[in-house]
């Protein structure tokens, strides 16, 4: 019975030896399959103090941690796990100057942009201007492991103050993220550029 372990055992070692000429090699890990739906959209829906167009492939709902804002909302997409929160101030409403409170609003804004900068590579600023529909803004590109790669404010500098946040509920990986990024951005711009006040 011993030297049937030990022929065995020296079997396996020759055997071992024998498998092992090739250098091991580790896989990459796999990111997840990311699928796109076609570009389409529409308007949100009455009922907000501002409009602008939406994908199709979003869902609107009231920010459930701040129920006492009615026009704070998320745009979502569920598929990609991405969200886009919308907040809204009505600077008519405010016991204080109006300019004090839209530089306020702004610098608060700018530092929740910049927040992210531990992890960004770059923040790339661009003032948005769009005089015949009355809206003015900055808009945030984040770039890098951040968890919110684009933030934007915009405003019409007497009664409307809008602030919008991208967000992926995914690990912060640039690399694996870059094409949701990459599909959202778009709808976002169009967002910004169909901004108007109602």
């Amino acid at each position: 019975m011993n030297s049937m372990k030990i022929k065995l055992l020296f079997f396996m070692v020759i055997l071992f030896l024998i498998g092992c000429k090739e250098k091991y090699t580790p896989k990459p890990h796999a990111f997840f399959r990311i699928d796109f739906p076609k570009k389409q959209y529409h308007t949100l829906p009455n009922g907000f103090p501002y409009k602008f167009d939406v994908p199709n492939y979003s869902k609107i709902t009231p920010d459930k941690y701040n129920p006492e804002q009615p026009f704070w909302i998320n745009i979502t997409v569920p598929e990609n796990r991405v969200e886009i929160h919308i907040s809204y101030y009505d600077l008519e409403k405010k016991t204080h100057s109006k300019k004090t409170q839209l530089a306020e609003l702004m610098e608060e804004s700018r530092r929740l942009a910049y927040k992210h900068s531990i992890k960004a590579d770059a923040i790339e600023e661009q003032v948005f201007m769009n005089p015949g529909k009355n809206v003015f803004g900055m808009i945030y590109k984040i770039s890098g492991n951040a968890a919110s790669p684009f933030q934007f404010f915009l405003t019409d500098s007497t009664s409307h103050f809008l602030r919008g946040a991208f967000y992926i509920r995914e690990v912060p990986n640039i690399d694996s993220l870059q094409p949701v990024i990459d599909f959202i951005e778009p709808d976002i711009i169009r967002l910004i550029e169909t901004t108007t006040w109602n």
